[in-house]
């Protein structure tokens, strides 16, 4: 009964492992940062990374 939280927690900690990698690259191919956040929609990270 104690653990209903702990599906959110790894979520959001897995979608902190996407995310900030793509947003240290965005600036670097000159693209804006925020725009990392799309990694986080189903397929958004293979469309970046095309």
């Amino acid at each position: 009964m104690m653990m209903q939280g702990g599906g959110l927690i790894w979520m959001l900690i897995l979608s902190a492992l996407v995310v900030i990698p793509f947003w240290k690259i965005m600036p670097r191919v000159g693209l804006p940062s925020w725009l990392a956040l799309v990694a986080i929609i189903p397929l958004g990270a293979v469309v970046l990374l095309w």
